[in-house]
């Protein structure tokens, strides 16, 4: 990346990445010969954005162009940096950021597909606005709005409509007393989605009724002890609403479960990292239990256990359960530059995984058998310079 400091107050950034697959890139296929293999167009513009601060002598930052957006804890909007695809997540957009020693409050317009027809039809466009009071000390109290349009978009035509106006609003609070840290986030959702046809006949009524009317709730909340090796314990509880099937044949009526719109929190190694486009889990509980400690110096050490269990079923006869994880994770810092992660995560599986619609925020069906086990293992290297 570049960052140019044209005047105090006015700057420009500019990032390149690049992503890709250990062993998909090799140029060459050994059967033929043929160097066709590498894909094109890898190193990408990742983020080029221009940034005005202190506005009119106001504390107003604008900045325009694409640029990662991470707000609150990134329940819903983040950086997509975490866990087994971490691609990285940037928009293009306009953000005007109001910030002093109180208050923060970002006012943010970013479009996510631009189809070039009329203005804004058969778009897809993100609205947010989202204000943290920081007047407590060691406290963040936050509120936020965010709308999704959708017309004729991803979202729109995975649901079988044709535009989607998804509203979402939200409290959250965050923060540390004494040895305690705490975070609780509470968003309700709602919206319409147009174009979802009743059965043909219906000829009075050709389109259905399918809305967004559903709540998710994330928390955590941990303990350090003042003593050696630092140890935490924390206890993690999620709500993920699952919405209301339809078991009618008179009608496509449903409310939809919630939606995690850009979420950078991940719930589970397997259930919540599907693929790069059905990686959002939804339609579930999550409760988790874990403890870490800094064992010297230079190493942290984490063990995660989790529960899993569906909040809708959307097929009779099956259980909720969906099953155990259990995680052992460890941070080495080799020196102040230089990390290496590795960890290891098993899912048990149970019953309920034979019929759970939970990926693709709730909208798919888990692709898994029932008592399925999944093991996952990886090291990780970061280094900064």
């Amino acid at each position: 990346n570049i960052k140019a400091d044209f005047t105090q107050e006015v700057s420009a950034f500019v990032e390149f990445d690049y992503y890709n697959i250990w062993g998909e890139d090799f140029r060459s296929n050994y059967l033929t010969g043929a160097d066709f293999r590498a894909g094109a167009n890898d190193v990408d513009l990742y983020q080029a954005y221009i940034e005005a601060a202190n506005m009119w002598g106001t504390p107003l930052t604008a900045r325009v162009g694409r640029q990662e957006i991470a707000l609150g804890n990134q329940f819903l909007v983040g950086t997509n940096d975490t866990s087994a695809y971490f691609t990285g997540l940037s928009f293009d957009a306009l953000r005007l950021t109001f910030a002093n020693d109180l208050v923060s409050i970002d006012a943010i317009a970013a479009k996510l597909a631009e189809t070039f027809g009329d203005f804004g039809d058969d778009d897809v466009d993100f609205y947010a606005v989202y204000g943290s009071y920081i007047g407590i000390e060691d406290i963040t109290l936050d509120a936020y709005w965010m709308f999704v349009r959708d017309d004729q978009g991803l979202l729109a035509r995975a649901i079988g409509g044709t535009t989607v106006d998804l509203h979402t609003i939200g409290l959250r609070g965050a923060g540390v007393i004494g040895g305690f840290d705490f975070e609780l986030e509470a968003a309700y959702q709602f919206g319409d989605v147009d174009g979802v046809r009743n059965p043909w006949f219906r000829i009075f009524k050709p389109y259905a009724d399918v809305d967004y009317d559903e709540f998710a709730v994330n928390a955590e909340l941990g303990y350090t002890f003042d003593m050696s090796w630092q140890p935490r314990v924390f206890a993690r509880f999620a709500y993920l609403g699952g919405g209301k099937p339809n078991r009618s044949c008179w009608n496509n009526n449903a409310d939809l479960p919630f939606n995690r719109l850009f979420s950078n929190v991940k719930y589970s190694e397997f259930l919540d990292n599907m693929g790069f486009l059905d990686s959002a889990m939804s339609n579930v509980f999550f409760y988790s239990l874990g403890v870490q400690a800094l064992v010297t110096e230079a190493l942290e050490m984490k063990l995660v256990g989790s529960y899993y269990h569906v909040d809708r079923k959307y097929a009779r006869r099956v259980s909720k359960g969906l099953g155990w994880e259990v995680g052992l994770y460890a941070d080495y810092h080799y020196s102040e530059d230089l990390v290496i992660r590795a960890g290891y995560a098993h899912f048990f599986g149970k019953s309920g995984l034979a019929a759970a619609r939970i990926a693709a925020n709730g909208l798919a069906w888990w692709p898994g058998a029932r008592n399925d086990d999944y093991d996952y293992l990886f090291i990780e290297t970061e280094i900064a310079f």
